[in-house]
């Protein structure tokens, strides 16, 4: 593809097409100035104190919901238990289908409320907040 017309001129004076060159550029500031420009830019490190500080604390957590404030969504809320089987109920579990009791009651320790722990997770944001074990 080839171009059959030149590009337009530079400037005008008077009523005549004469070609000027265009003007050469300012120099920059090292050149201006003299001496050796940054190779990177400055950029000042500020300190992170743009805001109040937050202090998180540990709240313990007990066998029933515990009202606290979110260390992720940092919201006032009542915790969601689930209780799941733990320790206890499996070593029992364990200790009872050794003695004999084979036929079902090895499984009775993970029904008891005593023997489950007892998890908690925020009802805002879902995040994990501790477990309770007995």
């Amino acid at each position: 593809m080839e171009k059959s017309w030149n590009p337009p001129p530079y400037g005008w004076q008077g009523n005549t097409h004469t070609t000027q060159p265009p003007p050469t550029a300012p120099p920059s500031y090292s050149q201006a100035v003299g001496g050796v420009g940054p190779s990177s830019p400055y950029t000042p490190q500020y300190p992170p104190s743009a805001g109040p500080q937050i202090v998180t604390t540990v709240v313990p957590v007990g066998p029933h919901p515990t009202h606290m404030i979110c260390p992720s969504c940092h919201a006032e809320i009542d915790t969601v238990t689930q209780t799941k089987p733990g320790l206890i109920a499996y070593v029992s579990g364990t200790v009872i289908c050794l003695v004999g009791c084979v036929f079902g009651c090895c499984l009775i320790p993970c029904c008891i409320d005593s023997c489950m722990d007892v998890h908690h997770k925020c009802a805002n944001c879902g995040a994990y907040l501790g477990r309770y074990r007995r």
